[in-house]
């Protein structure tokens, strides 16, 4: 059973935090041809939108969030743990088999 992101008030899990985590996911995504855009307002939890750019309707929402286990994890916003955010390619791999389309050759 998957649990939903867990927040905490812990220095480790300020926004600053999640920023940098998806912007180094971004960073990866981006190489693989990836449409990505952070979006951070100061009143909500940082998100990356990511698209297929094949097929832009085919695109989710993925946050950072501090475990309880002590770690960051990526999240869809479904509330589903990608990866640990330590293992960008894992991320990385994920986003893409979930986004692709077999029609479009992506």
């Amino acid at each position: 059973m998957t649990v939903g992101p867990q927040t905490t008030s812990g220095a480790g899990a300020a926004p600053e935090g999640a920023i940098t985590i998806l912007e180094q996911l971004a960073s990866r995504l981006a190489a693989d041809g990836w449409q990505v855009q952070l979006h951070a307002p100061p009143d909500r939890r940082p998100m990356l939108h990511v698209a297929n750019p094949a097929v832009v309707f085919l695109a989710e929402l993925v946050t950072a969030e501090w475990g309880r286990d002590g770690r960051w994890w990526l999240w869809w916003s479904w509330a589903e743990r990608i990866s640990p955010a330590d293992d960008l390619e894992r991320a990385a791999a994920t986003i893409g088999r979930v986004l692709a389309s077999a029609a479009a050759g992506r």
